[in-house]
């Protein structure tokens, strides 16, 4: 078997694992808490650097096998350090989500798109950053609330968010 098909086995390896673990990547998810280059993504991207590095340098160059092996090693933890620090490292830190709970929409304002009758239910949207959110909405006091009023957020039970009409607080200027 020759070198360059053992870095093409190499690579077609790491490829079929690297599917997997996009499957099955929960369970193998601690691991890499306390060391970050134990982190399965990083040793995937490692493997997958160095044999695709070797097997063009195998089949392009003349260079001598333990030199291809060694310059796609170099290559490997160059190309991984920049991916942690530079993509892994950034993307686990990010804290934006479009996710939401319906008790994390309580004291935010909304308007009223659907009225909302004394003793009944009607229709708020509420603008986020991740866009537009409807919700069904009664009176906090069973009040009777006109279309387009601002209303605030109250609280929230089974999916029903209690609402009251919005007052802004005006400062006086003296």
């Amino acid at each position: 078997m020759s070198i360059e098909q053992i870095y093409m086995y190499i690579l077609l390896l790491a490829g079929a694992v690297t599917i997997l673990y996009v499957f099955f990547g929960d369970v193998a998810e601690g691991i890499g808490e306390g060391i970050p280059f134990i982190n399965p993504t990083v040793l995937m991207a490692f493997v997958t650097f160095v044999s695709a590095t070797g097997y063009v340098l195998e089949v392009s160059t003349i260079w001598s096998s333990w030199i291809v092996l060694l310059a796609s090693l170099a290559v490997g933890v160059v190309l991984d350090i920049l991916l942690y620090f530079f993509i892994l490292l950034p993307m686990s830190s990010a804290e934006v989500s479009m996710a939401y709970t319906d008790e994390s929409l309580a004291g935010l304002v909304g308007k009223v798109i659907t009225p909302i009758p004394s003793d009944g239910y009607g229709e708020i949207v509420i603008e986020t950053v991740g866009g537009l959110i409807n919700k069904r909405a009664v009176g906090y006091d069973n009040e009777e609330i006109g279309y387009g009023k601002e209303v605030l957020v109250i609280e929230v039970e089974k999916g029903t968010f209690l609402v009251r009409e919005y007052e802004p607080f005006v400062f006086n200027k003296k």
